[in-house]
């Protein structure tokens, strides 16, 4: 009955985008007898996955702020382009404020205009029509959008494992915690 109970958990150890699955420990002797360890390797085991799964989640963390900081960039610039869409051809300038560098603003008045240039990282802008900066910017909105909904899903499974783990490290501690007790027990019951 142990082995159904230990392989059936062992299926549930699974693997998503290179973060191990934790195990749960339904039977904690029936663990330290198959992996091996004894209380204290098994909870320092346990205790280094733990941070090893702290370390991803910070990392996962700060790439979903990146990702919810740029979309909002992205979807600003996909409205300043259909904006100088919308004003081409009327005959009217669009004056707008643009940021010259951190802080420091500009006025600028634009003429109607075919191209847009966009800034695509590392110091690079390319300039683009503006038919073409659409198509080019829903694509990042969409790539983004789709990256941040797997991270959000990776941070769910990370999470589950944190929990999965904790919960495996209270049951080999009050595991050892109830043999310790037994085996003070034994002697002073033999005694009497």
């Amino acid at each position: 009955m142990a082995t159904s109970s230990s392989s059936s958990s062992s299926e549930a150890v699974t693997e998503r985008r290179g973060i191990p699955g934790a195990q749960f420990v339904e039977d904690v002797q029936t663990y330290l007898t198959q992996t091996g360890f004894d209380v204290n390797s098994a909870l320092a085991f346990l205790q280094e996955r733990l941070q090893q799964y702290k370390l991803v989640e910070m990392k996962l963390q700060a790439q979903q702020r990146e990702l919810q900081a740029k979309i909002p960039d992205i979807e600003k610039c996909l409205d300043v382009v259909a904006t100088l869409q919308a004003k081409k051809g009327t005959g009217e300038a669009l004056i707008t404020d643009f940021e010259v560098s951190e802080g420091i603003y500009s006025r600028a008045s634009i003429e109607d205009t075919d191209s847009v240039c966009l800034w695509l990282g590392a110091n690079v802008m390319l300039e683009y029509s503006c038919e073409e900066a659409t198509a080019l910017l829903r694509r990042n909105l969409d790539n983004a959008k789709a990256s941040l909904e797997v991270l959000l899903a990776d941070l769910q499974f990370l999470r589950d494992q944190v929990t999965i783990t904790q919960v495996t490290i209270a049951r080999v501690y009050n595991w050892d915690v109830h043999q310790r007790r037994l085996r003070q027990a034994s002697p002073s019951a033999k005694d009497s």
